[in-house]
């Protein structure tokens, strides 16, 4: 919804005038290149999307936050006084974890009354979670700020977000989609380290190109993926690796030539050479990547793209039928120079970096070869490049 038609059904559910009401965003976001190397300590590179959630708020002077979306019929009521008792709410925990986190961590969680309009699509792996975690805590902290507890920084609204999801959640995510949902830059990506959080901004100029992002549209769930399971096959290279290189603390401190020397040591241990092998070179694309971007030669960042997906798909096993069909449609298609999944995998989104006259060919050509071979079609978004966490 636009934000005028936000503010007049915020007032249809809880009554009032629009005169003090107010609205919060933050942003999905899509990952350039850098996947599944956050939680080993990698540099990643991702992008704040106009796909975002909103909340229009209101402080109501209780102990309660009463919630409610756009996208669902019921409400629930958080008591600031027992913020740890909602973590089995089938809608409502990430907002009851966010509070409940930064309540524990010193700020003034207030009552309010909230309503929701998430234009993230849920289980893309565009981060829908993180911008609705991001938001809330955007809203919590500047309540906080104003009532004279605590100031508002990006950086910890983001590290708040991830440790909520971490904790309340369940979801054992790295730093990066709080943190682009947080900090995203309107036409800017993002190179974070997620080890130090350290980070800069690189202008996304693509040229000639534009990003398109499709959903393969396959039901898709981080608790139910897994997820879990690929963090602790790194885990597991990590410790052996550290036994012939004990001054690297984590995977993506391992250059491509010390891994070519050492990963004998994996072999004869399941597919954790595998995994080890992907993180260490996709940690060789990002940097890769963004001197490309820099030094405007999309066409070899648009072959990194294709790099990243096929070592997502045959070493890190991430990718399933959806996503390598959506992938091999969009680089069979004359005008496309990079295609990939973007994302934590197991179904969710592509990018592909695709001839700006030739986006609607692009789209219509893919889908419906997609829709051949998977039975279903999938989902297209023209986005762009937007600022994250705010107060609009």
């Amino acid at each position: 919804m636009e934000i005028s038609q936000l503010k007049k059904k915020f007032v249809e559910i809880y009554g009032g005038d629009e005169s003090d009401v107010r609205v919060f965003s933050a942003a999905g976001r899509v990952n350039l290149i850098g996947e599944h190397i956050d939680y080993c300590g990698g540099k990643v590179f991702p992008a704040a999307l106009n796909l975002r959630t909103a909340i229009v708020a209101r402080k109501n002077g209780s102990d309660k936050i009463r919630l409610t979306a756009t996208t669902v019929d019921d409400k629930v009521t958080l008591d600031i006084n027992t913020l740890d008792a909602y973590k089995d709410l089938k809608w409502g925990d990430y907002q009851a974890g966010v509070a409940y986190v930064m309540q524990q961590k010193g700020y003034k969680i207030v009552g309010c009354d909230l309503l929701y309009d998430t234009t993230v699509p849920f289980g893309s792996g565009l981060s829908s979670s993180a911008s609705i975690e991001v938001a809330t805590a955007m809203l919590f902290s500047t309540f906080s700020k104003e009532e004279g507890v605590k100031d508002v920084d990006l950086v910890q609204l983001a590290v708040l977000s991830q440790l909520s999801e971490n904790t309340y959640n369940g979801v054992n995510c790295g730093i990066m989609d709080q943190f682009a949902s947080s900090l995203g830059k309107k036409d800017m990506a993002i190179l974070l380290d997620c080890k130090t959080l350290d980070y800069k901004y690189t202008p996304l100029k693509l040229g000639e190109y534009s990003m398109v992002i499709a959903n393969c549209n396959k039901k898709r769930s981080l608790q139910d993926s897994k997820y879990n399971e690929r963090r602790g096959e790194v885990e597991e290279a990590l410790a052996i690796l550290q036994t012939a290189l004990p001054s690297v603390t984590c995977l993506a401190e391992i250059t491509p030539e010390q891994f070519d020397e050492h990963c004998h040591l994996l072999e004869g241990k399941g597919r954790i050479l595998d995994r080890a092998k992907h993180v260490v070179y996709e940690c060789d694309r990002v940097l890769k990547s963004v001197k490309a971007l820099e030094e405007g030669k999309i066409v070899e960042f648009g072959e990194l793209l294709n790099q990243s997906h096929y070592s997502l798909r045959d070493l890190y096993e991430v990718t399933g039928k959806e996503l390598d069909a959506l992938t091999k449609y969009s680089r069979a298609f004359d005008g496309c120079i990079g295609s990939r999944m973007t994302g934590a995998g197991f179904g969710g989104c592509t990018i592909s970096l695709v001839k700006s006259d030739k986006v609607d060919e692009f789209i219509k050509f893919v889908n419906e070869n997609y829709a051949k071979e998977i039975g279903y079609e999938a989902s297209f978004y023209k986005t762009s490049v937007e600022n994250g966490a705010q107060e609009l």
